[in-house]
């Protein structure tokens, strides 16, 4: 029996990227790259002629750029887009608008480099092509009002006899496709009291500054990119930098995080199953471990030691999922304790 393969349009301005992309998704058998268009026009008409289950897609275009023909694709007929774009800080904001256009995942464009650079890049790029083709494609919501913050002195109460034994809560949380949006509905929900969160949001190096710049103007708490020696505290949520790991670590009372180079864990870097374990270990019953929507089962073995180590588990319900991939295969390990839609998080996290 032939298994159907994702069959994909790759639009790019550049021949020698819609070649290299081209070699790297054909080197999977689930994957059929069925044309490759230069420009937004070209991509048109080749959608004319056949619909694709997925489209990679540049930003920066000639004649018409990348968000205006997502905008246009999501409006008349909406195909799950994966945006393929360069590292580039300056290009990181309007990479990140494509989110909000409906986009499903933003990878980076492999580069010319090391046998190992181009090996990570090819799992990376199979595996947001698949996530996107098993996406259910999203309305747009519009970002509700912002309350002002309260002042760091509001939030960073003097420590206390209890947090001296280190019974202050920390919430970790693991995300991949789908999981920038859902993360925005949940940071949102939170109140400027709460206690301190780490994220693990699967992402490419650069885009995350810009994404958690992005949350922080969006939240009642701070959003920043975590750095090695950051503190958690309540009130702030750190996001793994692209292409790091992230690992909750504890000095006495304080929890703080380290950022650390090292292999695909779980075809990713950053990794969720390396956060969720560091948890397990270092706050043990004081952590509340919450999955998100996302493709692949990173996260699943580091949520039951979580789980197995006193913490409060919490997962996302296959309903309000873009990808009900993650959460399902941390249900079945047994690692989950409650099973939730995405609107009713932030309430059991609090």
């Amino acid at each position: 029996m032939t298994i159907q393969r994702i069959r994909v349009l790759i639009v790019d301005d550049s021949a020698v990227v819609r070649q290299t992309l081209t070699q790297v998704l054909s080197s999977d058998p689930a994957i059929e790259v069925i044309a490759t268009a230069g420009d937004p026009f070209a991509a048109a008409d080749r959608i004319a002629e056949q619909v694709p289950d997925v489209i990679t897609l540049d930003i920066e275009m000639p004649r018409m750029d990348g968000l205006t023909f997502l905008k246009q694709i999501m409006s008349q007929h909406p195909i799950p887009v994966v945006i393929c774009s360069s590292l580039a800080d300056e290009g990181a904001q309007s990479t990140l608008r494509a989110l909000d256009y409906g986009a499903v995942e933003i990878i980076a464009k492999p580069k010319l480099g090391t046998k190992q650079f181009l090996e990570d890049s090819r799992i990376t790029l199979c595996e947001a092509v698949k996530a996107a083709a098993a996406t259910r494609l999203r309305n747009i919501q519009q970002s509700r009002p912002v309350e002002p913050k309260l002042s760091a002195d509001a939030i960073l109460s003097p420590a206390t006899h209890a947090m001296a034994e280190t019974t202050e809560k920390v919430v970790v949380i693991g995300a991949s496709t789908g999981g920038t949006e859902a993360l925005r509905t949940l940071l949102e929900a939170l109140p400027a009291d709460t206690p301190g969160i780490v994220i693990v949001q699967h992402m490419p190096e650069l885009f995350t500054r810009a994404f958690a710049n992005r949350l922080d103007s969006l939240c009642s708490i701070t959003v920043k990119e975590a750095e090695t020696n950051d503190t958690v505290i309540r009130g702030r949520a750190l996001i793994a930098p692209g292409n790091h790991h992230l690992l909750l670590k504890r000095s006495g009372a304080r929890y703080y995080v380290e950022i650390k180079d090292g292999p695909l864990v779980c075809r990713h870097r950053p990794s969720v199953d390396v956060l969720f374990r560091s948890a397990a270990r270092y706050a043990g019953r004081n952590a509340v471990g919450v999955i998100l929507t996302g493709m692949g089962d990173d996260g699943a073995r580091g949520m039951l030691e979580m789980k197995q180590a006193g913490a409060f588990t919490i997962a996302q319900d296959e309903a309000t999922c873009v990808v009900f991939g993650m959460p399902k295969e941390a249900i079945k390990l047994g690692g989950v304790e409650k099973v939730i839609p995405l609107q009713a998080v932030a309430r059991s996290i609090l």
